[in-house]
């Protein structure tokens, strides 16, 4: 997850170039001190809570199966078209000729890994309206008969760190119009700002294109998913490897996959702070379920034994009259 580090001038002046869409939800989540949340099965809460990990998932298991591809398919129509794409290219041109071929061709090296070889954690945006009971979209998701949230600060979504190669993201909800208004925008500001960006290396301007073009893909949903407010966390091991993450294989709804584990640990003298269960913690929700009163007792002695005060108050029962 993105911790708090250090960040240069000039990098910070290359995400309000190429990711600016990302730093203004960021912006706003940080002016409402906004909470996260993750929906899951209560069996993999229970492993959350006893072992201080979360899970990550290959985008080709995720409830959508549509996950990459809509962002795949969107990026390609911004980036041929003949207006704004050419337009974008040209800009690129005008401060490294070559550019476009170099970027290209990186691109298409890693795109089948976006698919393959990329695990992502999913969470919500969480408002304060939904403390009580959740998002009933979320519980017919994610519920099956069990289902748990946990609403958590932050801190791990809004600041930056290389400390486990896993990196957070808003997801963009856009249709091919709405991705080349984004793709206009992030030209106009290529044009705006071309003195600063020719003052560059050309492998900082490919690595950042890339980076731009590698979460418009797997960040990107149609807007018929809006209402989610997603943010993903995002690790691809190929590209960069954690030794800090650790690989498994679990068995999820009856698939064995291969899954990678997060630690909720701290790395203090790497900036990463605050990523510890008791400390990140707001609340869990018991989602709808015939058994409520006995899995909220269950969650409450699990998280006393993990350390957290007043465990009694932090679960709460959802009692949404969703059947299950």
């Amino acid at each position: 997850m993105n911790i708090e580090a250090p960040m240069s001038e000039d990098l910070l002046r290359c995400q309000q170039i190429f990711f600016a869409r990302a730093l203004r939800i960021t912006e706003e989540v940080k002016k409402q001190d906004a909470r996260f949340v993750h929906y899951t099965s209560a069996e993999a809460a229970v492993s959350i809570i006893r072992n201080s990990e979360l899970w990550m998932r290959k985008t080709t298991v995720m409830n959508d199966f549509m996950e990459v591809e809509h962002g795949r398919e969107c990026l390609a129509a911004a980036y041929h078209s003949n207006i704004i794409g050419a337009r974008f290219k040209m800009a690129l041109e005008a401060i490294s000729p070559g550019i476009c071929k170099e970027v290209e061709k990186t691109f298409d090296a890693w795109s089948q890994t976006f698919v393959d070889n990329t695990y992502i954690a999913c969470f919500s945006i969480h408002d304060k309206s939904e403390d009580s009971y959740g998002r009933l979209s979320m519980w017919r998701a994610y519920a099956g008969g069990t289902g748990v949230a946990f609403v958590i600060k932050n801190t791990p979504f809004v600041s930056i760190s290389d400390a486990l190669k896993v990196y957070s993201s808003p997801v963009s909800y856009l249709d091919e119009s709405g991705f080349l208004h984004e793709m206009e925008s992030v030209t106009n500001s290529i044009v705006k700002e071309s003195e600063f960006l020719k003052s560059l290396p050309s492998e900082i301007l490919i690595a950042n294109i890339f980076t731009m073009f590698r979460f418009a893909v797997l960040c990107t949903k149609h807007p018929g998913f809006g209402e989610e407010k997603e943010w993903r966390a995002v690790y691809n091991p190929q590209l960069e490897f954690s030794d800090r993450i650790k690989k498994d294989i679990a068995v999820i709804q009856g698939v064995p996959q291969t899954i990678m584990k997060i630690p909720m640990v701290s790395y203090p003298d790497e900036g990463m702070l605050g990523a510890e269960l008791p400390e990140l913690l707001d609340h869990i929700i018991i989602g709808p379920t015939q058994y409520p009163d006995v899995i909220r007792e269950a969650f409450v002695d699990m998280l006393a034994a993990a350390g957290i005060t007043d465990a009694n108050k932090k679960v709460v029962m959802s009692d949404i009259p969703l059947r299950c």
